[in-house]
């Protein structure tokens, strides 16, 4: 991570936070990428990111980003991860065990991408609370499109891999999240962000990768009122192999 990058972004601008030892809420998209990153410009130690994938389809919820993927993103980040399967019902079970068998490496916070939404942000600080952590919230009340002009301007790259059929255009699942996609959703007033679920993305790339995770083969699915990007194939591309040397 480079000096100019910490010092462009924003949520890592504080003078009052405690550093810790800390672990991610980590979907593999854009908010959770972007949070980490603050958490790490401001100091905090990230010992780990913590997926959570449905049980039936081994795929992130609602993303729909299949458990593979993020563990490449893991591997490409350099940062490694504690992906846990959960049933239709009893995901805060799930999750309470999950963060509690890492409390015992001194995890003291863990840290989610929420913007806006309260109810979410309500539960994460209730049960970290129990649980006898702190909930740290790197992008809570920012403004959605200054958060996106932001996670495109500092150097991340991200696949949209899911949108809302007839909010979204189907055309733009499989393309990367950049300024064009922001124009639209503007334009057609949908929240820059998602936050209410309106698209997702996958991160590829950005100023926390080692290695960068490219997408040779998909396909559009249209399941449940939500277009879909089915990754076929991927890979992991070392820095060298990007700029053309061997």
């Amino acid at each position: 991570m480079t000096r100019r990058s910490i010092e462009r972004l924003r949520v890592g601008e504080a003078t009052s936070i405690t550093m810790s030892k800390v672990i991610v809420s980590w979907s593999g998209g854009k908010d959770s990428c972007l949070a980490c990153y603050a958490a790490i410009s401001q100091g905090h130690d990230v010992t780990r990111l913590v997926n959570f994938i449905s049980e039936k389809y081994r795929r992130v919820r609602f993303h729909g980003t299949e458990a593979r993927l993020i563990q490449l993103q893991s591997q490409a980040i350099g940062i490694s991860l504690l992906q846990n399967p959960t049933p239709d019902d009893g995901y805060e079970q799930v999750f309470r065990e999950a963060v509690l068998s890492l409390l015992s490496d001194g995890v003291e916070a863990m840290v989610f991408g929420d913007i806006f939404l309260q109810e979410h942000k309500d539960w994460t600080e209730r049960v970290c609370r129990e649980l006898g952590i702190r909930a740290i919230e790197p992008l809570w009340g920012r403004d959605p499109e200054e958060v996106l002009r932001e996670f495109i301007d500092v150097g991340f790259e991200a696949t949209i891999v899911s949108a809302k059929s007839g909010l979204i255009d189907e055309e733009w699942v499989g393309r990367t999240l950049d300024r064009e996609f922001l124009t639209y959703l503007k334009e057609n007033d949908i929240e820059p962000c998602g936050e209410n679920g309106e698209y997702h993305t996958f991160v590829t790339d950005g100023p926390m990768f080692q290695q960068r995770i490219q997408i040779s083969e998909s396909r559009k699915v249209l399941r449940e009122g939500y277009w879909l990007l089915d990754t076929r194939q991927y890979q992991l591309v070392g820095r060298d192999t990007l700029s053309g040397k061997t």
